[in-house]
């Protein structure tokens, strides 16, 4: 992100099959030789997950890093390990680690990030 470096946003759910009559609709208004996977993010009470179109209204980039499994608490960790703050994710609180230096730098979660990430510096210039 322009002026303040990488970020990470982390949305898990699950992929879906929409009907083959939506599917073709929408991937008709892409590049067809980029590969589709539909996915529904799971919602929780966090506004920026409150419903999908929050989700998308809140994401930063139109591409994104699929992966199998549920690891977003894991790449939350080592975002923190790598300096790179988060910005959004729907991962339950109960299965997050930062280090224990991340409580200095405020309450709210995510915003502590940015200063923790600020104040130690990239572990990788």
């Amino acid at each position: 992100m322009k002026g303040l470096g990488p970020v990470l946003q982390i949305a898990e759910g699950w992929t879906i099959a929409l009907p083959e009559e939506v599917h073709r609709t929408l991937d008709e208004r892409t590049d067809k030789i980029w590969p589709t996977t539909w996915f529904v993010p799971r919602l929780t009470n966090d506004a920026n997950f409150s419903t999908v179109y929050a989700v998308m209204a809140n994401w930063g980039s139109n591409h994104g890093a699929i992966s199998y499994g549920h690891i977003g608490a894991d790449l939350i960790t080592l975002a923190a390990m790598l300096r790179i703050p988060v910005n959004m994710h729907n991962i339950a609180q109960d299965d997050i680690f930062r280090p224990s230096a991340w409580g200095a730098f405020g309450m709210d979660r995510e915003g502590s990030d940015y200063s923790a990430c600020r104040v130690y510096g990239p572990l990788y210039k």
